[in-house]
């Protein structure tokens, strides 16, 4: 049986506490502990609790409550997924950010940023710093370290470091995708005064390939893993993802080794999920079967401001009289951002597709202002509330108790069906088409929302994407992968901080290092930046 939070609660990230790093130390460098990695990695229980910490990096920002006692000193000191959603949401045609100053996302939602946008250098050294955790964390875990353990211990530290490294190559990804050429470490490079080399897209996707393919099969199957943790279904998943966008990264296309890696994923036995709203509330630690991989937040344990709090207490207004706070479990709005009007626009029919979840009252569905908070429907997809809609958490003292769920089902069918309409091999399209069609039969709660085969277009594919999985992080990826993020081929209001939106340069398919990490390692530089 799985138990929400085995991460935070059995796991206690407390044991040890990781200090401080600085933002334009070396990237090799290792994490500054209280006490050595010597005395720390000596047995079973510190060796959880450092894995702990390496899988609650993503959405905690520090050792102490909601972030106290910071891990980094930064622009913003928000959580890698806060600065995950921003990147990944902000500028696109389903985000629509109110405090643009306030926040400081006025450039990333006009796709306007440059070397020292305060979002894109915090996202950076968070993904660097849980890298040093992960190099720090196998360094410790050798075989040679392992054997030194009686058999039943290396069972288990074998799959803890087989999750580390499916982390840190998560982390290269995210690095990858926002980055591209990035700088490389491993834990077999030396620590202290070490300059690490510019990786270019095609040897960072070779490292990500090579690590997950010879991991997954050492990690735990679906069936078995502890809950909050990584299988080898989220390993597929991973893949699956590199090799769709991999044409992008590296200008060689890889659609059917993605069908393969999606094939591998769904054969862990997922299933879906038969109310798609339950994804996305208070209980979604309970819908393993369609989340493969999802990351745990805690009122209790795991608080957090960012990450999911930041996404469900953000979604609600906090100026409209109309919108009421309790009906999404929180205590109060925060009122971050709204939809832009071309997100509900994509929904053929309103009333009977149960993801068209929107609060319209008094709400206008376009954008004359984009910081005005009466301008764009408020997302209702996420929520606080339990399945038998109690407010789960106080979110003024605890933030929410809804999990981050990072890989789903939903998505590796959608990732097989566009594989096959490009051209992969190993898929059929009329397996793309039931897969397709499971996911809309759940939305319309019958078969009247089904497609035909001659439907199933790229064009359609990149709005069910947007129908399907909007804000859950991934609109910047696919709207790059379908050529519509920059250019004229798609236009949203506000895209390039105009009305009527307009192209902007290509340069914006990639987040530049920032400007002080290019003064830290000369080996690094940033195209047209």
């Amino acid at each position: 049986m799985k138990t929400k939070h085995i991460i935070t609660s059995v796991l206690a990230v407390t044991a040890i506490s990781l200090g401080n790093i600085s933002c334009t130390d070396d990237l090799n460098q290792f994490p500054h502990t209280e006490t050595t990695s010597k005395e720390v990695y000596t047995n079973l229980s510190n060796y959880k609790a450092v894995l702990a910490k390496l899988y609650t990096s993503m959405v905690v920002n520090g050792q102490g409550k909601g972030g106290e006692n910071a891990d980094l000193s930064s622009n913003n000191g928000q959580d890698y997924m806060r600065c995950w959603f921003n990147l990944q949401e902000c500028g696109t045609d389903e985000m629509a950010s109110t405090w643009l100053s306030g926040d400081k996302t006025g450039d990333i939602t006009y796709l306007s940023w440059d070397a020292n946008d305060p979002w894109v250098a915090d996202m950076y050294y968070r993904i660097y710093y849980n890298i040093a955790l992960c190099n720090e964390f196998l360094r410790n875990c050798s075989e040679s370290t392992i054997s030194s353990y009686g058999e039943s211990e290396q069972r288990e530290l074998r799959l803890f470091r087989a999750e580390a490294r499916f982390l840190r190559a998560l982390f290269y990804y995210h690095a990858l995708d926002l980055f591209r050429n990035i700088p490389f470490v491993s834990e077999n490079d030396p620590v202290g005064s070490y300059v690490p080399p510019r990786y270019t897209p095609v040897q960072t996707v070779a490292f990500i390939e090579s690590e997950l393919n010879e991991i997954a099969p050492l990690m735990y199957s679906a069936r078995e893993c502890p809950y909050g943790r990584a299988s080898r279904g989220a390993a597929y998943t991973l893949l699956a993802k590199l090799y769709l966008n991999a044409e992008v990264y590296t200008g060689t296309a890889r659609y059917s080794d993605c069908i393969v890696a999606c094939n591998k994923a769904i054969a862990e036995g997922y299933t879906l999920e038969s109310d798609y709203a339950k994804l996305f509330n208070a209980d979604n630690n309970k819908r393993t079967n369609e989340i493969i991989f999802a990351l745990p937040v805690d009122a209790e344990h795991t608080v957090t401001w960012g990450a999911t709090t930041y996404i469900i207490c953000g979604e609600v207004s906090n100026t409209s009289a109309d919108q009421k706070p309790e009906d999404y479990g929180v205590k109060n709005g925060w009122g971050m951002y709204r939809v832009r009007g071309e997100l509900p626009g994509k929904f053929e029919n309103e009333s009977a597709d149960t993801r068209f979840r929107f609060f319209t009252t008094n709400q206008t569905r376009h954008l004359e202002t984009i910081d005005n908070q009466t301008n764009g429907y408020f997302s209702e997809k996420w929520s606080n509330l339990t399945d038998d809609g109690k407010t789960a958490s106080n979110t003024v003292d605890g933030g929410v108790n809804t999990d981050y769920p990072l890989f789903r089902l939903a998505d590796v069918y959608l990732m097989y069906s566009e594989a096959v309409v490009r051209g992969g091999t190993g898929g059929t399209l009329s397996q793309a088409l039931d897969y397709v069609n499971r996911l809309r039969r759940r939305a319309y709660k019958s078969n009247a929302g089904d497609i035909k085969e001659r439907q199933l277009t790229k064009d359609f594919l990149i709005d069910e994407r947007a129908r399907e999985l909007y804000l859950e992080g991934v609109r910047r990826t696919d709207l790059i992968r379908f050529g519509l993020f920059t250019t004229s081929k798609y236009l949203w209001q506000w895209k390039g901080g105009t009305k009527n939106g307009m192209a902007v340069d290509s340069k914006y398919n990639v987040y530049p290092i920032p400007t002080s990490e290019l003064t830290a390692n000369p080996n690094l530089y940033n195209e047209n930046y």
